[in-house]
């Protein structure tokens, strides 16, 4: 019996493994929400940092692809770590890195310069994945959802938030003043989660290349895996597209907003945050396919009356179409919101002792297609304006679709 007892202790992932409270999944929601808006936040201001650094405007994508990029590279390189060391002070290391980055981001003198220290700083901001499974792991049998949902408020209010916040700070102090609030917030973060943190020691025993190794194992073995990172990274494609391109819209007549005015819409996106917890109990009920479906069509017609949106605003008049584009933003977030959770419900559930580099992978696959939208969305901006920027994001609504009928 002793030996046994022994036995368990080890296996044991968490020193602090049991029912996660109140305050330690809102210290988790609001930890990823703070780290994320980074990653976000070059979406809304690649209308001023392009000009200052010399960049063109179909380059302007490449500001915000290079956050995604380097958090996509963390995820695979980095995160994987979280099954092999101790997560808190993993955690710490990164929000450190994260913090220099940040700092060095807010002095860069060109275009070059800046998109690698970005590159650095998404991939520094991967520790928000080695955060989501520890909250997975603290969950009572049966909750996972409920608690990845909860912690996934703050990840997608952080998300977005981070437009707005990023435009408010970019209108009163210039677009480097939000580098250097976030340096400030991620070190105030790292001190917190320091003290606040529970230990996590990973149950596997394996060295790093051989962990590196098991990813592409790790993928073939699970077509659950597989297809729900499809289809995140097509959804995330689609969400990228427009949030790249809307900042530009918005600027152009009628509307003709400044950074305040386009803070002000970002704003009023962010509601479709609060449709991630009703995601995540869909799925503990048995509602996954449908759901996922269900955020999928959703999506396609937000684009749909993104582009109606602009073309009533070529009519004449600003007010309907603003309406219907602020419409338009929050049904595309709330079908991201919704693919988002349920996919990485789904993961979650597949292998606990993988669940480090199975988020990776979900993750990374995903981050990759958002920074292929990034990409997309200024060349198609500069090819065909908003409609063609629209119908791009329908194109990847579309094939999402399409996984979910050939799954």
């Amino acid at each position: 019996m002793h030996g046994t007892h022994n036995t368990q202790l080890a296996e044991r992932p968490s020193e602090t493994d049991g029912t996660i409270t109140r305050s330690q999944t809102l210290l988790f929601a609001a930890s990823v929400g703070i780290i994320v808006t980074n990653l976000f936040a070059p979406q809304t201001l690649v209308g001023l940092i392009g000009p200052s650094l010399g960049a063109a405007t179909s380059e302007s994508g490449l500001v915000s692809m290079a956050t995604l990029l380097g958090y996509a590279a963390g995820l695979f390189f980095l995160v994987p770590l979280s099954d092999l060391i101790e997560n808190r002070a993993l955690v710490l290391r990164m929000l450190s890195a994260a913090a220099l980055a940040a700092a060095i981001a807010s002095f860069a003198p060109s275009a070059s310069s800046l998109l690698a220290v970005l590159f650095v700083l998404g991939a520094a901001c991967s520790c928000i994945q080695v955060l989501v499974p520890v909250a997975a792991s603290m969950a009572p049998p049966g909750q996972d959802g409920r608690v990845i949902g909860d912690v996934m408020s703050g990840l997608m209010i952080g998300i977005l938030l981070s437009r707005p916040l990023a435009s408010f700070v970019a209108d009163a102090f210039g677009w480097r003043a939000f580098y250097g609030i976030s340096t400030a917030a991620l070190a105030l973060l790292a001190i917190l989660l320091g003290i606040a943190l529970p230990r996590r020691r990973p149950l596997t025993h394996s060295s790093y290349a051989a962990l590196l190794v098991s990813l592409f194992e790790l993928s073939r073995q699970e077509p659950v895996l597989r297809r729900r990172a499809l289809t995140a990274s097509l959804v995330m494609a689609a969400f990228s597209v427009f949030w790249t391109a809307v900042a530009l819209r918005l600027a152009a007549p009628p509307f003709e907003l400044g950074q305040r005015g386009i803070a002000l819409f970002a704003l009023v996106g962010a509601g479709g945050a609060a449709a991630t917890p009703i995601f995540g109990r869909a799925g503990d009920r048995g509602f996954t396919r449908p759901a996922t479906v269900l955020c999928h069509l959703g999506l396609i017609a937000a684009l749909g009356l993104a582009a109606w949106a602009g073309a009533t605003a070529a009519a004449g008049g600003a007010w309907l179409p603003l309406l219907l584009m602020g419409a338009s933003a929050v049904l595309l977030d709330i079908g991201v919101t919704g693919d988002q959770t349920l996919g990485r419900r789904a993961v979650n559930l597949l292998q606990p002792k993988a669940r480090g580099r199975l988020n990776g992978l979900f993750v990374g696959i995903f981050f990759v297609g958002g920074a292929v939208g990034s990409l997309v969305a200024g060349m198609a901006w500069a090819w065909g304006g908003w409609n063609a920027v629209c119908a791009a994001g329908a194109v990847f609504g579309v094939a999402a679709l399409v996984v979910d009928w050939v799954g």
